[in-house]
């Protein structure tokens, strides 16, 4: 018990033992800012030469070659720069995980096979130690889903700056739906055939038999609206989530990786007149035709990754966004990462190398999942009116060479600072050990 009593005291000893400079976070401005004479690529009308971008009140205000600047505006030499979208991530768990190999920090995986309901939203630790780290490296927004079951929950678009979650929230949120799996799970899953058939079999009654459910919850709420009485159902928040995708009215992310698997959920979309986007699809570039006829978009990823089957070109996981693009399929690059969601540039740059194409890349992690999500009306491009989401380079953002000089989240100009950039510059400079 004397143990427990002093060990809050022992942890604030040991954390003023510690280097101040380790421990210094400076923190995000707000103001009008001019950044000039840069290399603005806007993504959605071309590129700019010695153009400005103003910033005011959280917004673009003015882009161009001869723009008028505000008084009072910071002005902030970009000469030799180039000004980018903020990048957006298209799939991770940032903000729902800390530390991989401890179970308590990470909080996207919930209990239960079908809980839609379950808000990754209301778990984004704002706090997080990875969030710096992968803001610093151009990536500003990013969709954190959850995982586990059927409906593991609701996944949220998120901006990497703020307090809370709902300041983070960036206006956007869908249902996840993990497809039913064919095949076997590995070399250590011991079923025998028929069993791994009957196992999938199963999964798609059981969800073919929930969507029904759906359905039906869906009538009886028209039905309740139309009449102007109260609906005579039990409270049901799993359902509830659900309704507006039943209706058509919001999206289903749907996670699917094989080919085969790909297929079927198609399927699945065309017979239940499912509003859907894919996600994962690493072997999309198999059936690339058959998404594209379909018109479902695709969060591709992540990139940086190993062939699905032993017998596919090393190159295969790579080259997958090229060829669904190629194909006709809108795509978006994601990592679904926790810690290394920071690494989203390299993942575009694989892809860009590998048959997508720097332009085609770019939309990638910009645009292009902005439209997907139904946010282009204020992130994705640089654009008079929109949300001040960007980054200043010195070069292209898909090299590791190039360095982010400067990032802008909601009109806050962001600290370039994180725990990785903390301890490299701790232990850069450490002093020698003290002697006993």
């Amino acid at each position: 018990m004397k143990i427990l009593k002093i060990f809050p005291l022992l942890l604030a000893l040991c954390a003023l033992a510690l280097p101040s400079r380790a421990q210094l976070m400076y923190k995000p401005e707000k103001g009008t800012f001019a950044l000039m004479h840069a290399t603005i690529h806007t993504i959605t009308q071309g590129t700019i030469e010695d153009g400005t971008v103003v910033i005011q009140d959280g917004k673009i205000q003015a882009v161009g070659k001869a723009v008028n600047i505000p008084a009072g505006a910071e002005s902030i030499d970009c000469s030799g720069k180039e000004i980018y979208p903020g990048l957006i991530d298209a799939g991770t768990h940032l903000g729902l995980g800390e530390v991989e190999s401890v179970s308590l920090t990470q909080d996207y995986n919930e209990i239960g096979d079908l809980v839609p309901e379950m808000q990754a939203l209301t778990a984004v630790n704002p706090n997080s130690v990875a969030i710096p780290v992968t803001r610093v490296n151009g990536v500003t927004t990013v969709l954190t889903m959850p995982a586990g079951g059927r409906f593991p929950g609701t996944a949220a678009l998120i901006d990497l700056n703020g307090y809370t979650p709902n300041q983070m929230f960036a206006g956007y949120k869908v249902v996840v739906l993990n497809w039913p799996r064919s095949g076997g799970f590995g070399r250590f899953d011991r079923r025998s055939p028929e069993d791994i058939k009957k196992a999938e079999e199963k999964a798609l009654k059981d969800l073919n038999e929930y969507w029904d459910l759906a359905k039906e919850f869906a009538m009886l709420d028209a039905a309740a609206h139309k009449s102007g009485k109260p609906r005579n159902t039990d409270y049901n928040p799993a359902m509830e989530a659900l309704l507006p995708v039943v209706n058509g009215q919001a999206p289903l992310l749907i996670e699917v990786e094989k080919d085969k698997d790909i297929l079927s959920a198609l399927r699945w979309i065309k017979e239940k007149k499912v509003n859907a986007i894919l996600g994962g699809v690493s072997e999309g570039w198999r059936v690339a035709d058959s998404i594209a006829a379909a018109g479902v978009p695709a969060l591709v990823g992540p990139v940086i990754d190993l062939p699905s089957r032993p017998s596919d070109r090393y190159d295969a996981a790579y080259a997958n966004a090229g060829k669904l693009n190629k194909a006709g399929v809108k795509i978006a690059i994601r990592t679904m990462q926790t810690e290394n969601v920071r690494n989203l540039p390299y993942h575009a740059g694989f892809a860009a190398a590998y048959g997508l194409g720097k332009e085609e890349a770019l939309k990638a992690v910009t645009i292009n999942p902005a439209e997907i999500f139904g946010v282009a009306d204020h992130l994705g491009s640089i654009e008079k009116g929109k949300q001040a989401n960007l980054i200043v380079t010195d070069g292209d953002p898909f090299e590791t060479k190039t360095n982010i000089e400067k990032v802008f989240i909601q009109g806050w100009d962001i600290p370039l600072d994180s725990r990785h950039i903390q301890l490299y510059h701790e232990f850069l400079d450490r002093q020698p050990g003290l002697k006993k």
